[in-house]
């Protein structure tokens, strides 16, 4: 394929790379504009894994509130968590678990995860893409912002990128989404701080096409550009099909492939960390939390679609702390949950919930402060459609927390990254 024909038939800066990692490519995105990166060089060995749960995550049905069960029975008769089938959690006897996160109450029990109760923002949008955005963003819900979180401390910590990596210092991309594109949490001021580990077609032709010469125009610099993102990416495709091949055996806990994505995305970031790449952030998803009808069965509401998305997850996490225990790199790593928003309080007349506003955030590893952070909502006697979760910690405290504690961020760097100060939390 020819430059102009890959320029005209592609967004551009997109571009694909040769496939890794059991039938995975490699998806580097970048903006034309190019901006000087500022900040200094925060390097240390601990990494934050990111899990979304893309569609908003029905948070009462997660995290049940026992200690109101009669209200919340009252506001969810046709969805609502018989009492003696939730999992319990050591210290904490006013909530419980769905009795789908069998892993992730284990985990709890141990000491070895947490939950952040009623995590949103003021003023809460309901719209999924908005929502998201801002989550990725870390915006203010009025405010819209073409950098992703993420995107911002990397750039902060990596000054020069890309121009100045690989090296020595930092062998290795600095983040990795598992996914088709690379998302917006990663945008820094001028081009994606990540690569993304994705299925589509390859490209990789693009790299050994050298036989037309770039012109001297605006499409002529876009044209160059790209080249020198694939060059780049190009470059990261070796340190990562190396980590990848030096890891032979995984967990036994992880499901036949094909039977859970996202254990098989999580399987995928644990190779790579025991693999030894210095990889900072990693950003894996799961859907169809949008469930508006029929989130449970009518005879028994443990079961059902919201049932066996939240299986999905705990399974998942529950594989991956395994498998990281075995690998040598669990105190490590640390990761954490999030959806774009929770649901409404009231079920709906389809079985279902719509579009809310807080709920809980789990985050997991070895080294976290476990136990829960905020206390149950508080639910109303009489639940209308239109009553929401309210919030208790802001998205950004979770943000700030990870940043500050566990990535060493300095703290002014922190409010920088965020545009704003938000109160730490005692997760690590």
């Amino acid at each position: 394929m020819k430059r102009r024909d890959f320029i005209k038939n592609t967004a551009v800066g997109g571009v694909l790379l040769p496939q890794f990692l059991n039938g995975f490519s490699l998806k580097a995105i970048a903006q034309t504009s190019l901006m000087p990166a500022s900040g200094h060089e925060q390097i240390n060995d601990r990494v934050l894994v990111l899990i979304q749960l893309n569609g908003g995550n029905d948070g009462l049905n997660t995290v049940i509130p026992v200690d109101q069960y009669g209200a919340y029975q009252a506001a969810r008769p046709n969805i609502a968590l018989p009492q003696n089938k939730v999992l319990k959690l050591n210290g904490a006897d006013a909530m419980a678990l769905h009795p789908a996160l069998a892993e992730i109450q284990q985990l709890f029990n141990e000491g070895k995860a947490g939950i952040v109760q009623a995590v949103s923002y003021p003023k809460p949008n309901f719209s999924h893409f908005r929502a998201t955005d801002i989550w990725m963003t870390g915006s203010d819900s009025d405010k819209v912002l073409n950098t992703g979180w993420a995107g911002r401390y990397l750039n902060d910590s990596f000054p020069g990128f890309p121009d100045k990596y690989p090296n020595e210092i930092m062998p290795d991309p600095l983040a990795i989404q598992v996914g088709s594109v690379v998302a917006s949490a990663f945008q820094g001021p001028a081009f994606t701080m990540g690569l993304a580990i994705s299925n589509p077609a390859n490209f990789y032709n693009l790299i050994e096409d050298k036989t037309d010469a770039t012109s001297n125009t605006r499409w002529g610099e876009q044209l160059a550009y790209l080249e020198k993102v694939s060059q780049k990416t190009d470059q990261y495709a070796g340190v990562i099909k190396k980590a990848a091949l030096s890891i032979t055996r995984q967990s036994e806990k992880y499901p036949a492939p094909g039977k859970n994505p996202l254990a098989d995305q999580l399987k995928i970031v644990a190779r790579l960390v025991a693999g030894g790449l210095r990889t900072k952030v990693y950003l894996v998803s799961t859907g169809s939390f949008d469930t508006h009808a029929k989130q449970a069965e009518p005879d028994d509401t443990t079961t059902g679609t919201h049932a066996q998305l939240l299986r999905r997850v705990s399974e998942a996490v529950g594989a991956f702390m395994d498998d990281l225990k075995g690998l040598n790199v669990a105190d490590r790593v640390m990761g954490m949950t999030f959806s774009e928003f929770g649901r409404r309080i009231k079920s709906n007349a389809s079985g279902g919930t719509d579009h809310g506003a807080a709920a809980p955030v789990f985050y997991f590893g070895n080294v976290v402060k476990a136990g829960v952070i905020g206390t149950n909502p508080q639910l109303p006697t009489t639940a209308t459609v239109n009553d929401n979760v309210a919030m208790q910690y802001d998205f950004r405290s979770v943000y700030a927390t990870v940043l500050q504690q566990w990535l060493n961020l300095p703290p002014n760097e922190v409010q920088q990254v965020l545009m704003g100060p938000f109160p730490l939390l005692p997760m690590v």
